[in-house]
């Protein structure tokens, strides 16, 4: 008994010590990743060898490197490798294992040979987007590969691949592109259930048939054999139902009597388990991901990658109230861990018609969308009645929660982090206005969609009632929004109100809706004392700049639209604060848009 005792009291520890450890590999795998493959391909035009550079060592250097891109710069974590027509030599980089967090691969257009790895879901686990075409790959595509159960297009035209396309590809109930064409495969044409792809896909491989081909020269079978099998088969399948059908009954028969009702509801749980079947909130799912061909979630898939509702309920352990860490008007929020080691905050809509428009919304404006001061969007669920979205999970929080909880936590927003979370928001709402060739108002900007990081960086969220507008080339995949040709300047000003007001609650720890109504006294010129700052800002030698914001948010409150400032003049106004304390690593004022 004694051990067992000591096993309880170590084990927690030697879980966090673990769990610790996890992390940190999870940023050492991804740099060994890039250099396993690195120096598995030789590069005659030297390109991985003048811009993949591991003497750095700084945080998020590899995300630098061309070719590939992480979610978050500074996070080490590789989310894309894209090295197309780069004169690359060699086999398929088994190293490329250690990127854990990878979802998009394209090694097209070089000279790769060998054949694509048996094992290559074990590689690529997560991945949703594989294109190898244009290469000089042999061999057969393998079975493996409909293990991928995430891949939502999948490219490998043009190499010298043969035999049969594994009618397990069929399975993969995600896809939506597909080409083998020219190459040399025979066979049969896999089935797919979901869609349908064009005979351009299987094109100049003149073994194919089926499907968009030509049909398939059909078996001969004599008659006394079809009439053999069809009688045999029957026989069977009766045995079989008779066999289940009396069992289930002697079981349940047996439950009742001994536990009553409360126990066979649990029996019929555990039977809807062993087929494929869960009873979650009063109704039955199947373990895989319903088929849904609607056209606007098919949209929706090219923004951000789809997710069964099973998948999500398994992760948040059948959305526990454990889990919840937030209830909003839209929904509940759940924290949970998805296979590939992310931590994501899973947001489940009520059910309700009303919000089908704030959900598509989010999908495709923030799914579109990527910066450094967003919430990145993961994926979606669309199933039934159910809307769910799944995001990065932010650490600290939401901004709102870190001012008006307690004195203690508000004490820890010193005034440099205050100017640091300002000025991420700043220069987010300045990217949005005005990001090249789309305009996005956000229009709900508050203290409560402000979410920090584990470094306390800002990271607008909601963007449910956003309103988008198009300038010169916008993606298709936008064409679910509501898109206005322009917008007025005084949409925009709309923002740079709610900027304001969350200034100014940054300044007074005063909830939003007392400086919305009182805001014109607070911020008039007979404003002399600081009587309104909250208390734990002053004193520690930042007073002028305090009073330098309380005007600027002032200026952002102005009754008249016209009369306040750009979100642009905002963010250099802000700048140029922050660099008095080296609160930017902004070499420039000047603004950044990348």
């Amino acid at each position: 008994m004694y051990k067992y005792n000591i096993l309880y009291l170590v084990l927690p520890f030697f879980v966090v010590v673990c769990s610790f450890s996890l992390i940190c590999n999870a940023v050492q795998s991804d740099i060994d990743c890039l250099m396993s493959i690195k120096d598995s391909f030789e590069d005659p035009l030297n390109f991985l060898n003048t811009t993949w550079k591991f003497d750095d060592q700084t945080e998020g250097f590899i995300c630098k490197f061309a070719g590939i891109q992480c979610w978050i710069p500074e996070e080490t974590r590789v989310l894309s490798i894209s090295l197309p027509d780069m004169g690359l030599i060699g086999e398929f980089p088994r190293g490329i294992q250690n990127c854990t967090s990878l979802t998009s691969l394209n090694l097209s257009s070089n000279e790769l040979y060998g054949t694509i790895p048996s094992d290559i879901s074990r590689l690529i686990e997560f991945i949703v987007t594989v294109d190898l075409s244009s290469n000089n790959f042999s061999g057969s595509i393998p079975i493996n590969i409909a293990n991928c159960s995430f891949l939502n297009s999948l490219r490998l035209d043009n190499n010298n691949l043969e035999g049969p396309i594994p009618p397990e590809i069929a399975s993969l109930g995600r896809l939506k592109s597909f080409s083998v064409a020219n190459n040399m495969l025979t066979g049969p044409v896999p089935n797919f259930v979901n869609v349908t792809f064009p005979a351009e896909s299987y094109a100049n491989n003149a073994g194919l048939c089926g499907g968009p081909l030509k049909a398939c020269a059909k078996k001969r079978v004599g008659f006394h054999h079809i009439m053999l099998s069809t009688v045999l088969n029957r026989r069977v399948q009766f045995a079989c139902g008779f066999v289940t059908g009396w069992s289930l009954f002697t079981v349940l028969g047996i439950y009742l009597f001994f536990f009553g009702l409360p126990g066979v509801r649990k029996m019929l749980l555990f039977i809807n388990k062993r087929t494929k079947a869960m009873v979650i909130d009063g109704n039955e799912w199947p373990q895989r991901e319903e088929v849904n061909n609607d056209p606007k979630i098919l949209k929706m898939e090219k923004i951000v990658t789809r997710m069964s509702f099973m998948e999500l309920s398994k992760a948040t352990l059948n959305f526990s109230q454990d889990n919840e860490i937030g209830n909003g008007m839209l929904g509940k929020v759940y924290k949970a861990l998805v296979p590939n080691g992310w931590t994501v905050a899973i947001k489940r809509f009520h059910v309700s018609e009303d919000l089908e428009e704030e959900f598509v919304s989010e999908i495709t404006t923030l799914g579109s969308l990527r910066h450094p001061n967003l919430v990145p969007l993961i994926g979606f669920c669309y199933e039934r009645d159910e809307r769910i979205l799944v995001y990065k999970y932010m650490p600290n929080g939401n901004l709102h929660e870190w001012l008006h909880s307690t004195d203690d936590k508000a004490r820890l927003l010193d005034f440099p982090l205050r100017v640091k979370i300002v000025l991420g928001v700043a220069k987010a709402l300045t990217w949005l206005h005005d990001g090249g060739n789309f305009h996005v108002v956000h229009s709900n900007i508050s203290t409560q969609c402000i979410l920090l990081d584990e470094n306390f960086d800002p990271k607008l969220s909601n963007f449910w009632e956003a309103t988008l507008a198009k300038t010169n080339d916008i993606d298709s995949n936008l064409s679910l929004f509501p898109i206005v040709e322009c917008l007025d300047f005084t949409t925009y000003k709309k923002d740079v109100y709610r900027f304001g007001v969350v200034l100014l609650e940054l300044l007074t720890r005063k909830e939003s809706y007392i400086l919305s109504c009182s805001s014109q006294n607070l911020l008039s010129s007979s404003f002399a004392s600081p009587l309104d700052v909250d208390k734990l800002l002053l004193g520690q030698g930042f007073d002028n700049m305090v009073m330098q914001l309380l005007e600027l948010a002032s200026d952002c409150m102005k009754f008249i639209p016209d009369q306040r400032p750009t979100m642009q003049q905002v963010y250099q106004t802000v700048s140029a604060i922050a660099r008095v304390h080296d609160q930017t690593g902004d070499s420039e004022i000047q603004l950044h848009l990348d």
